[in-house]
């Protein structure tokens, strides 16, 4: 790995997290007195290779100017759009891909990723000259089901796990690469889930780089005090 290659790193930080049963975006709820936003962004700012974070947030954000973040240095703030992959192209736009050939795009609710795993996944792709994105294995008996009414379901059948993860953030991938991905995509309308998937629909290579299972993703309430029992646990390490 070039430990003199620098990265910035988007955040795309847009959505209004429903599923959360909350007053507010669920970035901005708080985990020991801080925003999740700002738990996830002054990570990456502390990996020695991560220069700047760009946060693509909603036109009508109301929450951010409270958040810590609003006046760093080193965080770029752009316009979100109306799914990820908008808010995700519009911090590319504003990426310069001569002066960062690589990009990494990070969810906003994930603040429980580990330094070590970014290194991993930099470490990886760079020697491999191909993006890719951190993710651990399926463990768990997988089922295919089919949704009834009055929020019921029922199996239709088992998947073969063996071959299947988890997909997880970081996402790594050459900025000028990805940037076409994405709006080959979105001109084909087709569902852009993550950044990866846009490198699939062009048919370019990816790396899955194990990462750890800690690395949630903040969803549903129950998953406040679990991250907040991750950050805890990397804090005392």
């Amino acid at each position: 790995m070039d430990i003199n290659q620098h990265f910035i790193a988007i955040v795309p930080a847009a959505g209004v997290g429903k599923r959360m049963q909350a007053n507010c975006p669920k970035q901005y709820l708080h985990i020991n007195k801080q925003t999740i936003l700002y738990h996830t962004v002054t990570k990456l700012l502390s990996h020695p290779l991560i220069t700047k974070v760009i946060i693509a947030l909603g036109e009508n954000d109301q929450y951010f100017s409270t958040s810590g973040l609003a006046n760093h240095k080193d965080i770029i703030r752009v316009n979100g759009g109306a799914e990820r992959v908008d808010s995700v192209l519009s911090g590319l736009k504003v990426v310069d891909s001569h002066i960062n050939p690589w990009v990494l795009v990070h969810d906003a609710a994930r603040p429980c990723v580990s330094l070590e795993d970014i290194d991993k996944l930099i470490s990886q792709c760079l020697d491999t000259n191909c993006g890719g994105i951190l993710a651990s294995p399926v463990r768990d008996t997988m089922k295919r089901g089919t949704f009834l009414q009055d929020g019921l379901s029922r199996i239709d059948n088992t998947v073969e796990r063996e071959q299947l993860w988890h997909a997880l953030t970081p996402q790594l991938y050459k900025t000028d690469e990805l940037t076409f991905a994405i709006e080959q995509a979105l001109s084909k309308a087709l569902k852009i889930t993550d950044e990866a998937s846009a490198i699939e629909f062009a048919k370019l290579p990816s790396l899955l780089v194990l990462g750890s299972s800690e690395n949630i993703k903040i969803t549903n309430p129950d998953d406040l005090a679990l991250a907040e029992f991750y950050l805890n646990k990397q804090l005392v390490k």
